[in-house]
């Protein structure tokens, strides 16, 4: 679904990205982690088409070179992503106002979507009056209706309190097997990577490089308290947070 091949970004003389390489089988759910500062965010962004970049991404056997129809990116900061003038539906719609589709599709993309993230009540709120696990919902309901084959997340949950967190995962779980997209999620939260994930790619720090790519074999359905009772899941968790520290420090150390 989604190949990259040596990914490269510079900032004057300053390297971020050097020579990235990975692949996403369609319908995966891969989740990368790194240490601070190494350029998750950039690396989301070139595969994005927001950001130009050396090297090669491809989705769909076809180069990335500005943002692609088949892809949707939910921001960390879901404040700014919605439109505080705008209504919830309208939010949902406003992406798909450019696709030229009839009203009744989009009204219904924009009903199916609120649905999926248990927002039904809430169409004619406006984002300030929501919570803010409340607001990344529609952020998430926004990408859903736009249909994206592959949807990238940048931390998505960051800004939310850890109760929240875990129900923003299990909905975006849900959501995955419901619908079946193909899923890339940056995130600082190793416990996240290991619950969520299909394939977890630790990167290096600066320049930044991928360093491992754990396979996740946990069974599903994932539950936030039986899962993460698992023996298998300490484990990894354990080798993860271990790789992400051990980059960390190196990137401090300047090796």
């Amino acid at each position: 679904m989604l190949r990259v091949d040596r990914l490269a970004k510079s900032y004057g003389s300053a390297r971020i990205l050097d020579g990235i390489s990975f692949s996403v089988a369609r319908g995966e759910f891969v989740c990368i982690v790194g240490p601070s500062g190494c350029g998750k965010t950039t690396l989301l962004r070139c595969l994005s088409g927001l950001m130009a970049a050396e090297g090669d991404v491809i989705l769909a056997d076809a180069r990335v070179t500005r943002p692609p129809a088949q892809m949707a990116l939910v921001f960390q900061d879901y404040r700014a992503s919605l439109m505080p003038w705008l209504s919830v539906a309208d939010n949902i719609k406003l992406p798909l106002v450019n696709q030229r589709l009839p009203r009744a599709e989009i009204e219904e993309r924009a009903r199916e979507s609120l649905g999926a993230v248990s927002l039904e009540g809430f169409a004619e709120h406006y984002p300030w009056q929501l919570s803010g696990g409340m607001q990344q919902r529609v952020a998430i309901a926004r990408a859903l209706a736009y249909r994206p084959e592959i949807l990238l997340m940048d931390e998505p949950f960051a800004s939310v309190d850890a109760q929240t967190r875990a129900d923003l995962e299990d909905l975006l779980l849900d959501i995955h097997h419901r619908f079946g997209m193909t899923t890339l999620l940056v995130t600082h939260d190793v416990d996240e990577a290991v619950f969520l994930a299909d394939r977890v790619l630790v990167l290096s720090g600066r320049p930044t490089r991928v360093k491992e790519e754990i396979v996740v074999d946990l069974p599903s359905p994932r539950d936030q308290v039986a899962t993460k009772e698992l023996a298998e899941f300490t484990r990894l968790r354990a080798h993860v947070f271990s790789g992400v520290r051990k980059q960390g420090v190196a990137m401090v150390e300047g090796h």
